[in-house]
This record gives structure tokens, C-alpha cells and sequence, in this order.
């Protein structure tokens, strides 16, 4: 009975059903080799403008290939008469329950996107965001990789850097190191700060020009507080912090400043008699 069944299927209906399985055949070929080519000219076209990065420009690809699949797929078994919207609604459903439980990661991925589109920081830059100053050391597609000061690696979802303010140290080529001294009530502030110029700018990677700014910030008790500000690049911020902190102390020790002390008033009580 099953042969019977079976010779008769391949009688009436063989030739229709093999000319069908052709056409899927030639119909995968034919679409994978097209989906190929499409995806190999928006990532050329991508890397051409060269303001996306080629981590992004790889998943891209890899995201546009497999939903070419998808519809080739669903035009293949629209061929055998299979209708697919039920599928559709079945994937479209799936991907709604998905987003809604990945909807953290969905935000990360969304702001790497836009991070590595914008380009408000690069590999290699000194940052501060989500929180976190130090070094970028990956710029992935859901989170940035920071290396901070004291050597510690630092993970920053990429929806918290963004939504958030970024400050970028390496932008610019030189920046400002803030410093301050203090000089005792007495001593002559003028003199002082002329010593403090030329200690400054005599330090290793300190810019001429702009040339160290030695300012009055405010009036203490002890003395006026200078501001003591040379301008060096990013790569020798810290060096530049400490070596004026040294000059300052070896500059104030050597012209015979006493140290800043904070006056005291006495008070004579009467003793009744």
C-alpha cells in the first residue's frame, strides 16, 4: 500500500515537486552568491568614509548576512507553498521577548553603536566617563575597557559612558597642570613668584607657550596662596604635577622662606584678686 502510494505521488506530483526542488536549490545559490556581494559592497562603502570602526563594520556584516539568510530562507519555502507569516510573527515575537529581557545589553549596544560612530574617544585616549579617569584600552560594542592611574582595569558599560559626561584629555595637544604654593605673611610675593617662573619653566616637558601662569589665588592666614600652572601634553601630565611640586619646594628652601604658619592670637585672662 505505501509503495502504491508512493508511485502514485511520483506520477502525478514528481515532476512539480523535483522542478521545485530545483528551483530551491538554484534559488540558494543564486541568493547566497547575491547576499555575498551585497554585504561585501556596504563594507567596503563603510570602510571607504572611514568614521566606523572596523569592529562595528564586521558585526554589521555579520548582522545584515544573516538577515538576508532569513528572507531567502522564507522566499525558499513560499516555493513549496509553506506561507511564512505565521513565521514571521513567530520571529517578530521571539525578537520582542528577547529585547525586553535584553534590554540592558540592547542599550549598551545601542550606545556602542553611536560611540563608535561620533567618536568622542578613541583607543588610546585619556578619559574620564561613567565615573572612571584613565586610559581606553578596548572600545567594544557593548562596553569600554579602561585602564586606570593605578593600574586597575576598569569595565564601563557603553550606555553609562555615553549617557553620561565624557571628558577627553587627548583631544588637545597640551594641557594644564594646577598647582599651588604657599608663602609666608612677610615674605616678598613679587620675588617669590618670579623664582617660582623660572624653576617652572625650566622643568623637562613644560611648553614655553603658553609660558607657566605663577598667580595670586587667594589670601590665607598663613600667606597668599599662588597658583603655580605650567602647560605640558597629556603623555607628561603627571611627571610635570610632581616635578613642580619639587621645584616649588626646592625653589622656596633655597631663597630661605620660612614655612607658613597659621597665626595665633593670645589672649591675656584677669585674674581676680
Amino acid at each position: 500500500m505505501n509503495t502504491e502510494v508512493i508511485w502514485n505521488f511520483i506520477v502525478t506530483e514528481g515532476a512539480d515537486f523535483g522542478l521545485k526542488v530545483l528551483g530551491a536549490i538554484a534559488a540558494w545559490i543564486i541568493g547566497r552568491w547575491l547576499i555575498g556581494i551585497a554585504v561585501r559592497l556596504i563594507g567596503v562603502t563603510m570602510e571607504r568614509g572611514g568614521k566606523i570602526d572596523m569592529t562595528l563594520i564586521r558585526y554589521l556584516k555579520s548582522i545584515l548576512s544573516v538577515l538576508l539568510t532569513v528572507v531567502l530562507i522564507m522566499a525558499i519555502l513560499d516555493i513549496f507553498g509553506i506561507r511564512t507569516t505565521s513565521f514571521a510573527a513567530l520571529l517578530a515575537g521571539a525578537g520582542l521577548a528577547i529585547g525586553a529581557a535584553w534590554s540592558g545589553m540592547l542599550a549598551n549596544f545601542a550606545a556602542g553603536i553611536f560611540l563608535q560612530v561620533l567618536r568622542p574617544y578613541k583607543v588610546g585616549d585619556f578619559i574620564s566617563a561613567g565615573g572612571v579617569t584613565g586610559t581606553v584600552k578596548e572600545l567594544g560594542l557593548f562596553a569600554t575597557t579602561i585602564l586606570t592611574p593605578d593600574n586597575v582595569t576598569t569595565i564601563v558599560g557603553n550606555n553609562k559612558a555615553f549617557g553620561d559626561n565624557i571628558q577627553n584629555y587627548s583631544t588637545e595637544a597640551f594641557r594644564r597642570v594646577d598647582c599651588v604654593a604657599k608663602v609666608a605673611n612677610g615674605v616678598d610675593v613679587a620675588d617669590a613668584m618670579q623664582r617660582l617662573r623660572t624653576a617652572v619653566a625650566a622643568i623637562p616637558n613644560v611648553k614655553d607657550s603658553p609660558a607657566p601662569d605663577v598667580e595670586i589665588l587667594q589670601f590665607t592666614p598663613e600667606g597668599p596662596l599662588l597658583c603655580v600652572r605650567p602647560y605640558t601634553h597629556t603623555d607628561h601630565y603627571w611627571q610635570v604635577y610632581f616635578d613642580t611640586h619639587k621645584a616649588i619646594v626646592s625653589t622656596f628652601g633655597a631663597a630661605g622662606y620660612p614655612v607658613p604658619e597659621t597665626p595665633v592670637l593670645h589672649r591675656t585672662v584677669a585674674v581676680a584678686a
